[in-house]
């Protein structure tokens, strides 16, 4: 019996030409490739922009124990490319009943919740994502943009997915201010401190 652990790597970049490259996001993806591939993980991999077979991400999904996407953040969402995605491939898994069977609530039992269907649990998801906005910019109720709110709760329409389908969100990893004064370098460097951690390896 194969035990090896697997982990499915995401990158959702969509590339404009002699704008956005998508190198930054490359980089992010290749280290924590490499991380896992030291941990003795099997690395599955998407880039959706190249295509993908929406039956197959559903098995790629099943048969992770660790999903990463690698998303640069346009217009304070992932791009266009991944909300299809996820359109296409999570019903797929809702179709095939692999993800999720209904969204919890019945009506024999009306205490059960709405979105507690999920097949997806002991599987762990998390965000990497690269932003134009500083950090300074979140948690803190004084900034005008996020009042507040933290890269969490501005990412959630990306993470309920994966909460929806009974997976463990674990939390999210950021590169900020790519543009103008952020620490690429020094958080590239500190990534794979932030894995081992939030996937306790």
């Amino acid at each position: 019996m194969n035990t090896t652990k697997k982990v499915l790597l995401i990158n959702t970049h969509l590339t404009y030409p002699n704008w956005s490259e998508g190198l930054l996001n490359d980089a992010f993806h290749q280290k924590a490739k490499d991380f896992f591939l030291e941990k003795g993980f099997e690395v599955l991999e998407t880039k959706v922009e190249d295509g993908y077979n929406a039956d197959e991400e559903v098995e790629k999904h099943i048969e992770a124990d660790i999903i990463i996407l690698q998303t640069p953040i346009n217009w304070f969402g992932a791009p266009w490319i991944y909300k299809k995605y996820v359109d296409e491939v999570f019903n797929s898994g809702l179709f095939s009943e692999k993800f999720l069977s209904g969204d919890g609530r019945t009506r024999d039992d009306v205490t059960k919740q709405y979105g507690t269907g999920g097949k997806m649990q002991g599987k762990k998801f998390m965000v990497c994502s690269t932003w134009n906005a500083p950090k300074a910019s979140f948690n803190d109720p004084n900034q005008a943009l996020f009042k507040g709110r933290s890269t969490t709760d501005v990412l959630i329409q990306i993470t309920s997915n994966y909460r929806f389908c009974g997976a463990e969100v674990v939390p999210d990893y950021n590169c900020f201010d790519i543009f103008k004064d952020g620490d690429i370098a020094g958080d590239l460097e500190n990534y794979p401190k932030h894995l081992e951690t939030v996937f306790e390896l």
